[in-house]
């Protein structure tokens, strides 16, 4: 309740001043104005006061309110320099300029009240020295027979008077205008429209209505710096400037104010989103808060208590960013507990009640999308640990096949080396059963080793982890006991997409001997928009159920534990396509 009576007295003492500025404006410069002129230069000031009174009670701890309203006055105490007593025309002609400060700190104070960067800060120190420091000059070599720009009919008399100095202070003067009006103006433009190309998404929508306030108000200071000095009297520059002067100076808390609106209009939408998400699925919640709060960037974690982590929509372990200029974090509870995270814009940090209705609003969603997270965070764990198993198994089969080529191949060739040597050596001296023995066991010996050579390749194929799959697919084509045609273009891949897709070929194969009667069969294998895809067909009888076998189930296993998916079309009479589709990067 303070608050509001300290409110309440602010805005009387600006109608007060407004009436008092109003008043002096009318008594002191006669015929050189009127009553509607007057009264624009007061309503151009009321027009921050009202925008910073509304900031302030909308956003109690927001310092751009107060600055709003500190702008409104200083405007308003500009107009007392017009008055005829010497004090007031020294002391409000040395502060005269200080509104326009207050505008540009305004306009870089947005929305967070407070001017962040450091480039902003150094420009901000420049230009309140500058129109603290050219006024306070142009006083000291100033008195009544010094005749100034918009001055020239009533001068005044300077009670900071050290030497009359004519020439000096018009000097003075045309050197403010050109850096405070020209300058500073510019680089204020310059300053708004980098902030406004570096912001995001949401902070443009912010930031574009300000933006177009400024541009209307230093564009005036621009113009006016540059036709003072070309268009002849300063009055007939200030005859045409002055409606672009006022429209200017109530361009930037308009558009502060609409600012405002759009933040209500934003609560609005937040407002629905409680009936709009009635009928959203889960997946789609992070889209309509997004849409509510006006942030595309917005993203939505959940916490899940057995595992002591956030984790997105698919159930992904997710580390949430620390609260900074690019990012912010705002956690949610239910009944005590972790109930999700927002990650967002940091311009919804100054509209915490805005995020806080949304996340209200989107509660009970929240809850049965974290119910979701979970499962698909078991899922994942599941596809996790099933194609851990697979790899294991892949190396389990490598293991074996280098210790069956290794140990007993080896030792089988070695054998069979023997048996020959000792058939050579006892040639023609040896009894002739003793030799037909011999020569029988070498014989045997080699169809071991050869049947080694086969039981090893078939569970982990040398030619594979050799030659990659193009080999190995034309190696298979050329042992099987029908036509087998092969289009395969492809560099090398992973070792375990190579070995599925191996494996996924080598299968078909074998039904197609076994089941389809086929004439023909093909093999083709390619990368296609992110996918490798191994393809056996044939022209055979078709009719191949999609789950018989346990040949087929292991394959779709091991298809599905690599992320992939694996089709079978078998038409009956229109013969056999098994389609596998693994993820892999091209």
């Amino acid at each position: 309740m303070h608050a509001t009576y300290v409110r309440v007295l602010v805005v009387a003492a600006g109608i007060a001043l407004g009436i008092t500025a109003y008043n002096v404006q009318i008594d002191s410069l006669g015929a050189n104005t009127t009553s509607v002129r007057a009264a624009a230069s007061v309503v151009a000031a009321w027009a921050s006061l009202a925008a910073g009174v509304v900031i302030w009670s909308r956003r109690p701890g927001n310092w751009l309110g107060p600055l709003m309203v500190a702008t409104c006055f200083a405007l308003l105490a500009r107009q007392l320099r017009y008055s005829r007593d010497a004090l007031a025309f020294t002391v409000f002609f040395a502060l005269g300029e200080l509104g326009y400060a207050l505008i540009a700190h305004s306009a870089l104070a947005y929305p967070s009240g407070r001017v962040r960067e450091r480039s902003e800060r150094r420009f901000l120190a420049v230009t309140y020295a500058t129109v603290i420091a050219f006024p306070l000059a142009i006083l000291l070599v100033h008195d009544e027979g010094v005749r100034l720009r918009y001055f020239d009919s009533y001068p005044r008399a300077s009670l900071l008077l050290i030497s009359p100095q004519d020439g000096l202070a018009g000097f003075l003067q045309d050197s403010y205008t050109v850096l405070a009006y020209g300058a500073l103006a510019a680089l204020l433009i310059v300053l708004v429209a980098r902030r406004l190309r570096r912001a995001t998404p949401r902070a443009r929508w912010v930031l574009t209505p300000v933006l177009v306030g400024v541009v209307v108000a230093a564009l005036w200071a621009l113009y006016n710096s540059v036709v003072a000095f070309s268009t002849g009297p300063p009055g007939f520059v200030a005859h045409y400037t002055f409606w672009w002067q006022i429209a200017g100076l109530i361009a930037l808390p308009v558009a502060l104010f609409f600012g405002l609106i759009r933040s209500r209009l934003a609560h609005a939408d937040v407002g629905d989103l409680v009936l709009r998400l009635e009928k959203t699925p889960p997946g789609g919640i992070r889209d309509a808060l997004a849409e509510a709060v006006h942030d595309p960037t917005l993203e939505v974690v959940f916490w899940l208590p057995e595992r002591s982590e956030y984790v997105d929509a698919d159930g992904r372990s997710v580390e949430l960013p620390r609260d900074g200029h690019d990012r912010a974090v705002t956690r949610l509870d239910h009944d005590d507990e972790p109930l999700a995270a927002l990650v967002h814009d940091p311009t919804l940090r100054y509209e915490p009640e805005l995020i806080d209705a949304a996340a209200a609003a989107a509660r009970l969603a929240l809850e049965n999308a974290r119910l979701q997270a979970e499962v698909q965070a078991q899922l994942a764990k599941v596809k996790e640990s099933r194609a851990r198993i697979v790899a294991a198994g892949d190396e389990q089969r490598r293991r074996i096949e280098r210790d069956l080529h290794d140990g007993a191949q080896q030792r089988l060739v070695a054998l069979a080396l023997e048996l020959k040597s000792a058939e050579r050596r006892l040639e023609g001296g040896a009894d002739p059963d003793v030799e037909r023995l011999l020569s029988s066991a070498a014989e045997e010996v080699q169809v071991a080793v050869e049947e080694l050579r086969q039981l090893a390749g078939g569970i982990h194929p040398g030619i594979l982890t050799q030659g990659g799959l193009v080999v190995a697919l034309a190696a298979l084509a050329s042992k099987a006991p029908l036509p087998v045609s092969v289009d395969a273009e492809l560099h090398r891949l992973e070792p375990e997409l190579e070995a599925t897709a191996y494996f996924v070929a080598a299968e078909g194969l074998t039904n197609v001997a076994k089941h389809a009667h086929a004439s023909s069969a093909s093999l083709r294998a390619c990368v296609d928009k992110g996918k490798l895809v191994i393809e056996v067909a044939d022209d055979g009888v078709g009719g191949a159920a999609p789950n018989g076998g346990t040949g087929l189930r292991g394959l779709a296993d091991r298809v599905e534990a690599q992320g992939g998916q694996l089709r079978i079309e078998s038409p009956s009479g229109g013969g056999t396509r098994i389609i596998g589709e693994i993820p892999c990067e091209s």
